[in-house]
């Protein structure tokens, strides 16, 4: 078994409604900031042990699907390093 971190960041889709980032945008421009857009998103790190690279992964992928992100709403991209 070998040690991974895998971090995995959860957005939500294009085109669902993201309150968070519409506010923090608004703010941001009246400091004299200029942006076309801005999404927020949410990043976990997990530390696990697996026995490959891809195990990390899948199993981090597990994680995303069946409790961190919604998939009805939510993308996610998971990232795996070695620790």
């Amino acid at each position: 078994m070998s040690a991974y971190t895998a971090t995995v960041t959860v957005r939500l889709k294009r085109g669902v409604l993201d309150p968070e980032a519409e506010t923090t945008k608004q703010a941001l421009e009246r400091l004299g900031f200029e942006l076309e857009g801005l999404r927020s998103a949410d990043r976990f790190e997990i530390d696990l042990e697996a026995e490959t690279e891809a195990d990390a992964r899948e199993r981090a992928s597990e994680m995303a699907e069946r409790l961190l992100a919604n998939p009805t709403i939510h993308d996610y991209d998971v990232e795996v390093d070695d620790r």
